[in-house]
């Protein structure tokens, strides 16, 4: 029977207040050239938008934890400068990009209740309450405890009803619902949260809960290529969250984090002790001070050897990298080839072993094999990936004894295209691999398919290597640049070397339009338990031409 929740007077006041309060808005353009592709350039609004969402080996759901609700979750919140009027009867919120003020006469006790302050003991009307002495700004959070719980048979506004009680469908309406409680008004469209994808590579052959390139299929196994300890591999991680708040001598830092484990079994409280895996995504600011700073740890265990976590801009609307549902996002304008740029601040304090694939860009996109854009037709969509891989650990599995594993051409910066057969031309070293779609029917030989499970439909996967092709746009050209201990402000012309790119397409069609709904970064550790990977990320934007 479908479980229902009903509102507090606590989320009751928390809607009013959140729907009178106005919405903060940030210029986009950097100069009249090019103009920010995303929500937020740069991570610089103070009024965070981010989520997190975690798959299994195919990019499902499967089945939730208990207690755990759908593994969805946001924090979203808009921030307000607070101060007292001058004859101390009304409490006041001014948004810093408004000029719009809300006037509150809330009675104490529900503001500490909103608010989270010291309780005060007597009403706001007095000089002496805490909030108005301790407390420069104040969080209005759009995401509630209850809305993150929500799990199957928690039936809520919006959601499908066919999803109520299918825990595939139910995470993708629930993103659509937090989407829709985080998002913010924009020029050309709303947008809504940076999104954290987490990801385990475990799978139960056994189980058939993974299609194969879009196909139903059955048990089979034991297969090497996919770690499994047995009945439950493939479960969802632990979730936990510590919603953002004020904190600091001056109450102005901003700080928040996710975390949790795939072990469920682990006691996080006695921290990182034993074989368990872990992960966690820390982010903070201080009001009115450049950039949000990331923070991500990602920790393997004998049991969940394969693990990722990720920093997405999605697609607003419509389909996203790897994911044939409709999605939320940040990017409210999708780039497209060859015109757009992507910046950001990496720091890589951990690597995360030799088998790390840790990408300093992750480029995500859909299309058919005839050109046509994906419609959600996982037998004939294919998720296509580029890959910038920069642990020096990683080296070219592409090369002229294994030009399967090669790209069948290389397009340099000036339009040359070079056949992967010309041994003292091609740059075999910039590849790590090349896969091709698994229903790809005219593929020049030899070729390698990719895994036909760990997308929902085929897919088509190039990974590049540091190399001097890839400097004139941007990218690093020498193994080590980017790495540990060489933190750096990238600057990646993703556009034009997104175009140059060879991908599949069935001979005689009209050349795909290549748009990326998903822009990321993070890392994959590959089948190697008990290690250990740690970065920040910051400034991050996507910029396009202002046309």
């Amino acid at each position: 029977m479908a479980k229902g929740r009903k509102p507090s007077s606590l989320s009751l006041v928390l809607g009013l207040v959140v729907a009178f309060l106005s919405k903060n808005r940030h210029a986009a353009a950097e100069n009249d050239e090019y103009l920010s592709a995303v929500g937020d350039p740069g991570m610089r609004r103070d009024g965070l938008r981010l989520a997190i969402e975690a798959w299994n080996q195919c990019n499902e759901v499967g089945e939730e934890v208990p207690q755990m609700g759908s593994p969805r979750a946001a924090d979203c919140f808009d921030i307000y400068k607070a101060a007292q009027s001058k004859e101390g009867k009304l409490f006041t919120f001014s948004s810093s990009s408004s000029l719009v003020l809300f006037l509150l006469s809330f009675q104490c006790d529900i503001a500490v209740k909103i608010l989270n302050i010291t309780p005060c003991t007597q009403k706001w009307t007095e000089k002496n309450c805490s909030l108005c002495n301790l407390l420069p700004y104040v969080l209005v959070h759009r995401v509630t405890e209850d809305d993150n719980k929500l799990g199957v048979g928690d039936p809520f506004l919006g959601m499908q009803p066919n999803a109520l009680f299918d825990g595939n469908l139910y995470a993708a309406n629930k993103e659509l619902y937090l989407g829709s409680k985080c998002q913010v008004q924009d020029t050309p469209n709303p947008w809504h949260f940076w999104m954290i994808m987490l990801k385990s590579g475990n799978m139960d052959t056994f189980a058939a809960k993974c299609p194969k390139n879009g196909h139903k299929t059955g048990p089979f196994g034991p297969d090497s290529r996919f770690p499994c300890f047995g009945e439950g591999c493939m479960n969802q991680p632990l979730i936990y969250h510590d919603y953002t708040t004020l904190e600091g001598p001056s109450r102005t830092t901003l700080k928040g984090k996710f975390y949790g484990s795939w072990d469920l079994d682990a006691d996080l409280s006695k921290g990182l002790v034993g074989n368990i895996s872990y992960y966690s995504i820390t982010w903070e600011k201080e009001i009115g001070m450049g950039s949000w700073i990331f923070h991500h740890v990602l920790r393997t265990s004998t049991k969940y050897p394969w693990l990722m976590l990720y920093l997405r801009s999605d697609a607003t609307h419509g389909l996203s990298g790897g994911y044939h549902y409709p999605t939320k996002g940040m990017s409210k304008i999708i780039p497209e080839s060859p015109n757009f740029e992507v910046r950001f601040t990496l720091n890589v304090i951990k690597g995360g072993g030799p088998s790390s694939q840790f990408y300093l860009i992750d480029i995500g996109s859909c299309w058919k094999n005839n050109g046509q854009p994906c419609d959600g037709d996982t037998t004939s969509d294919v998720t296509r990936y580029c890959e910038m891989i920069i642990n020096p650990n990683i080296t070219a599995w592409c090369n002229a004894n294994s030009l399967d594993m090669c790209p069948p051409y290389h397009t340099f910066p000036n339009g040359t295209r070079v056949h992967r057969s010309e041994t003292n031309m091609f740059p075999y070293a910039a590849y790590h691999l090349y896969c091709a779609p698994g229903n790809a029917e005219q593929l020049e030989v030899p070729y390698s398919l990719c895994d036909p499970y760990s997308n929902p439909q085929p897919q088509e996967i190039l990974q590049i290597l540091p190399h001097p092709v890839w400097g004139e746009y941007g990218y690093p050209t020498k193994q080590g640049e980017g790495w540990i201990g060489d933190p750096r402000t990238w600057e990646l012309d993703v556009g034009r070397l997104s175009q140059s790119l060879y991908f599949y397409q069935d001979p005689g069609t009209p050349p795909a339009r290549r748009k990326w709904m998903s822009v990321d970064l993070g890392t994959e550790i590959f089948k190697d338990p008990d290690q250990i990977a740690e970065w920040t990320v910051s400034d991050f934007d996507i910029l396009v031409p202002n046309q």
